[in-house]
């Protein structure tokens, strides 16, 4: 035994044998610092574990979880007039919407499908936080539109899932104009007697809650989730006064009458499933499928079955 096989050996072989620890396979939860397995969290619809608390997740994640199978088909949106403003700050605003779709590999802040939940067909729009702040312009303008011209086409109920912070400034007067065009696309819902579901999700605030976001005829919120049009720190600020807690959270609306539910991210596609079925005066889904019988097989009859039991126990009768 000598320094070579006491030292160099056992260096050499973990040199070789190490492998590299990916950096995302753990992620802390912002509220409670508890430490999750990404798989972990990816099945559980990026809700804690712990303290269920709802982080971020993407229009795509959320209708693979929503729709029969993870299945839908995207509708076509048009593209508006690029950069109509020709805005720019520290950036340009073409720059800006680049980096914007590189890091989500969205063409923009809103995400439209069809598909069924539930066996029930259904048209959805997701806005995509993450995208400029989710922030309202053009294409959500178009985007929301698209979607209530799919739905009256089709007869089927609308689903909306809102998280902004408010109109984007680089399209300025523009962006403003989309809460009357979207104004006018859910009363073309309404006018058709389609449902028209809100979901406000974390946050969801500005343009947006002035317009589309609380024009639904049902709406359920996340937990927790920022709903308001002035955040809560201007408001401070503007009269000068401390504001309740938990003010202009989702749990503070429902208890002053401007939420009819708050449901958890787990539990909201069957929550959605009951509320779309019963507006569209639709039977309870269906919660499982039997295999068809065999080609030539009888059937069992419980009736049949059941009748001997009966008259066996008739006899046994003084």
């Amino acid at each position: 035994m000598n320094w070579i096989t006491n030292y160099v050996r056992p260096r050499i072989n973990s040199i070789f044998s190490r492998r590299e620890t990916p950096d995302n396979l753990w992620t802390k939860c912002p509220e409670c610092g508890t430490m999750l397995f990404h798989r972990e969290v990816a099945d559980n619809l990026n809700v804690c574990t712990n303290c269920e608390h709802h982080m971020y997740i993407s229009p795509r994640d959320r209708f693979t979880a929503l729709f029969d199978g993870g299945s839908f088909t995207e509708v076509k949106v048009k593209a508006p007039t690029p950069d109509p403003l020709h805005f720019r700050d520290q950036k340009r605003y073409p720059d800006r919407l680049r980096a914007a779709q590189k890091q989500t590999n969205e063409a923009e802040a809103m995400l439209v499908a069809r598909g069924d939940i539930g066996r029930t067909p259904v048209i959805a729009a997701a806005q995509d936080f993450s995208f400029m702040a989710g922030s309202m312009g053009m294409y959500v303008g178009d985007a929301i539109i698209a979607a209530a011209e799919e739905a009256v086409k089709l007869k089927r109920p609308l689903i909306l899932f809102s998280a902004a912070g408010g109109a984007r400034m680089q399209e300025g007067i523009l962006s403003l104009m989309q809460m009357p065009r979207t104004t006018v696309a859910v009363q073309m819902l309404k006018e058709a007697g389609l449902p028209y579901i809100v979901v406000l999700t974390h946050p969801t605030t500005g343009g947006v809650t002035a317009s589309y976001a609380m024009l639904g005829d049902v709406h359920i919120a996340e937990p927790n989730a920022l709903i308001c049009f002035a955040g809560p720190r201007v408001i401070e600020q503007t009269i000068r006064e401390k504001l309740p807690e938990g003010f202009q959270r989702a749990e503070y609306l429902l208890d002053h009458g401007m939420l009819d539910r708050v449901t958890s991210r787990v539990q909201m596609r069957e929550e959605l499933i009951t509320i779309t079925r019963m507006l569209m005066g639709l039977p309870p889904a269906v919660r499982g499928d039997l295999p068809p019988p065999e080609a030539g097989a009888e059937l069992p009859n419980a009736l049949s079955e059941a009748a001997p039991v009966a008259a066996k126990a008739d006899s046994k009768k003084p």
